[in-house]
């Protein structure tokens, strides 16, 4: 005889609001599901991380103001067993750590890319001396500027090795445009993966489930275009992009000397893409701001 209190108080009959998001979330997750199957990640084990986020989710996040958030009530939020519930909760809401080295680094290219003693008069990062030339800008002291835990010369030698730098015939410093994209699976690559696909998500959830869109979250896209057009348009929207990117940067930077600092945190990012569809789904060059 089976125990009725383990079964999950919900049903598999879905709501209509939640029929909606059938089509839109498959879209969603098929570049995830891609990634997944990629690396490793098989379907028992996407289901298990499921699991403890459709109980962490419901445990932190719909509590009700004034009352203990009960084995019962999370099982009939996330429609998952009692017994499974009671083994999954109270493991704390999942913590997002930035590893020492990209927190490092970030911040780093973003003074080299937004001080102005670091800058030219067009706003591109300055190749830098090793060591300063009287009372000059150089490696050390920018690096000097952000942190002294770490010797210059030890994050010189990292950074070349990474092909985040290199130098010149001056012997000067150059920060090379792949720095601002960590690549080929790294702690860096995989650490904004996760923080901007969230950022971008939460932005759009948060828009759905409130009364009045909070975020700005748009974009331009027009379908049906030739291949040439389709890779100029990302090659100028690449040049759009990091132009606004380095503006936010150095603004944010500026603003950010005289602030107290706090408990908030800001996030402004720009994506691109583009792809071949197959010709069924292909209609003619039409264009869409949403």
């Amino acid at each position: 005889m089976s125990d009725t209190n383990d079964r999950p108080e919900t049903t598999d009959a879905a709501s209509p609001q939640a029929a909606s998001l059938h089509a839109p979330v498959a879209r969603l997750l098929r570049p995830l599901v891609r990634l997944f199957v990629a690396r490793g990640i098989t379907f028992p084990a996407l289901t298990n991380l499921l699991r403890e986020l459709y109980v962490n989710v419901a445990e932190y996040d719909f509590a009700l103001a004034g009352k203990e958030q009960t084995d019962s009530r999370v099982s009939l939020l996330t429609g998952i067993h009692r017994k499974e519930v009671r083994r999954l909760r109270g493991a704390g809401a999942p913590v997002s750590q930035v590893p020492g080295v990209v927190s490092r680094t970030s911040r780093i290219i973003a003074r080299w890319v937004a001080a102005p003693e670091f800058t030219d008069g067009q706003g591109r990062p300055l190749p830098l001396p090793r060591v300063a030339e009287e009372d000059g800008p150089s490696f050390e002291a920018l690096v000097a500027g952000v942190t002294r835990d770490v010797r210059p010369r030890a994050v010189l030698d990292e950074w070349l090795d990474r092909g985040l730098v290199v130098l010149d015939d001056q012997g000067r410093v150059v920060l090379l445009e792949g720095a601002y994209l960590p690549r080929g699976g790294s702690e860096p690559q995989l650490y904004y993966f996760g923080r901007n696909l969230h950022d971008h998500v939460a932005a759009a959830v948060e828009n759905i489930m409130g009364e009045a869109p909070r975020f700005l979250e748009r974009a331009v896209h027009y379908d049906g275009l030739s291949q040439p057009l389709a890779e100029r348009l990302e090659a100028r929207a690449r040049e759009i992009a990091m132009d606004a990117l380095r503006q936010a940067n150095a603004e944010a930077h500026e603003a950010c000397i005289d602030d107290p600092g706090g408990a908030h945190r800001w996030n402004f990012g720009i994506y691109v893409f583009r792809e071949e569809t197959s010709p069924a789904s292909t209609p003619p060059a039409t264009a869409a701001n949403a």
